[in-house]
C-alpha cells in the first residue's frame, strides 16, 4: 500500500501504515495526522495524544531522506563551566561532521516544554543530546517515531532501557576522593551530595560511604549533607559543619562549585585549607587550579563526554547498532594542594 502524503516519504520499509489509516485508527483527519508528525502547531492536546498513541502501538518509525544538519542540545541550566566543557566536546563533533548545534537551556527545568518538542519534531534535527535533562516517556516516543535519536547525559533519572546514555564513574571517584583523604589520616570525613535522586550524586555519595566502610571508619550522619550543587550550597553546608561541636577535618563535596563555597565557609570561620581542613571537590573545572589554594579534584571528562554522546548520535542517525547503550568514562583523582594530614590536637 502506498501512501499519499509526503509526510510518509521514506518511511521504513516494514511500515504498511498510510497516513489515511493512522487517521482512521486514530478517528481524525489525515490532514490532523500530517501535522502531528511534522511537529505543526494547531493540534488539540488530545487529539495529538491519540495519534502519538497509535503511532506508539504500532511502532511506527519515519526516515526522513534530509534530516536538517543539525545536533540539538538540551541543558537544564547554563551556570558553569561544567555547562561549557560538554558544549566544547558536542561542537568539536558536529564541526567535524558538517552539523551544527542548536542549544537549548530550559532555566532550571529539568523537563523540556510542549512548545520545544514541537519545534525540535519541525526541525527535524539530525538528533537530540539532552544533558542532565528527563524527557517523558511520551517525548521520548515522539522523537523515536520521527525518527530523531537521543542520547542522554548524565541523566537526572533512569531512562528508558532502550535510551542509550553517557556518564562517568561517579562511584570510582567518590571512593577514590574519600580513600585519598583516609590515606592523609582524616576520619572525620564529611560528605556534600547532590540530590540524591540523580543517580550521579547518589553513586558519589555510594562511593562515599564504601570507602569509609571498607577502612572501618564509622560515618556520622552529622556530617553527610543533602546540598545544592551550587556556590551557595556548599558556603551553607560547610559553615554548619564547621560550626558542629566536632567539626571535619576534610569534605569531599560533589562538584567543585560547592568545595569553591566550602572555601569561602572556611574563610569567614578563619579555617585554613588545608592546614585545619581539606577540601576535595568533583569535575576539575578550570578555575580549580587557580584557587586559593589549588583544589584537589576528581577529573570528570566533560569534553569527552559531549564528543561520545554526539558521535552516538550520529552513529544512530546512520542506522548503525551501538555496542553499548550506556558509556561511562573513566574519572582521576587530581592532587593539588587542598588536601593534607589533618593538624595534629596536642
Amino acid at each position: 500500500m502506498t501512501s499519499t502524503d509526503p509526510a510518509l516519504d521514506g518511511e521504513l520499509p516494514r511500515q504498511r501504515l498510510t497516513v489515511a489509516e493512522i487517521a482512521h485508527l486514530a478517528g481524525v483527519s489525515a490532514p490532523t495526522v500530517s501535522r502531528v508528525l511534522n511537529g505543526h502547531a494547531g493540534v488539540a492536546l488530545a487529539t495529538r495524544q491519540r495519534v502519538e498513541a497509535v503511532l506508539r502501538e504500532h511502532g511506527y518509525r519515519r526516515r526522513d531522506s534530509e534530516p536538517a544538519a543539525i545536533i540539538e542540545l538540551v541543558f537544564h541550566a547554563l551556570e558553569s563551566l561544567w555547562a561549557l566543557e560538554i558544549i566544547q566536546g558536542v561542537e568539536q563533533v558536529a564541526r567535524e561532521s558538517g552539523l551544527a548545534v542548536v542549544l537549548t537551556e530550559m532555566q532550571g527545568r529539568l523537563t523540556p516544554g510542549r512548545a520545544w518538542t514541537e519545534q525540535v519534531l519541525a526541525r527535524r534535527p539530525t538528533g537530540v543530546v539532552a544533558v542532565f535533562s528527563e524527557l517523558t516517556v511520551q517525548q521520548q516516543s515522539q522523537l523515536a517515531t520521527r525518527s530523531i535519536p537521543l542520547v542522554v547525559l548524565d541523566p537526572t533519572g533512569e531512562p528508558l532501557h532502550e535510551t542509550p546514555s553517557v556518564g562517568a564513574t561517579n562511584w570510582s571517584g567518590g571512593m577514590a576522593a574519600t580513600r585519598h583523604l583516609l590515606d592523609l589520616g582524616h576520619r572525620r570525613i564529611a560528605m556534600l551530595s547532590g540530590p540524591t535522586q540523580w543517580p550521579c550524586c547518589r553513586a558519589r555519595l555510594d562511593g562515599y560511604r564504601a570507602a569509609m566502610d571498607a577502612a572501618g571508619v564509622p560515618v556520622d550522619p552529622e556530617l553527610v549533607r543533602v546540598s545544592t550543587l551550587y556556590v551557595e550550597g556548599g558556603l551553607r553546608d560547610g559553615t554548619e559543619l564547621l560550626r558542629l561541636p566536632d567539626p571535619p577535618t576534610a569534605v569531599f563535596t560533589a562538584n567543585d562549585l560547592q568545595a569553591l563555597g566550602v572555601y569561602e565557609a572556611a574563610r569567614r570561620a578563619g579555617v585554613r585549607i588545608p592546614e585545619d581542613l581539606s577540601v576535595v571537590g568533583f569535575d576539575d573545572l578550570s578555575f580549580t587550579r587557580w584557587a586559593g589554594p589549588p583544589m584537589t579534584t576528581v577529573r570528570q571528562p566533560l569534553v569527552q563526554m559531549g564528543a561520545a554522546a554526539a558521535r552516538m548520535v550520529l552513529a544512530l542517525a546512520d542506522g548503525e547498532r551501538l555496542e553499548q547503550h550506556r558509556v561511562e568514562l573513566a574519572t582521576t583523582l587530581v592532587v593539588r594542594e587542598s588536601t593534607a594530614p589533618p593538624r595534629q590536637v596536642s
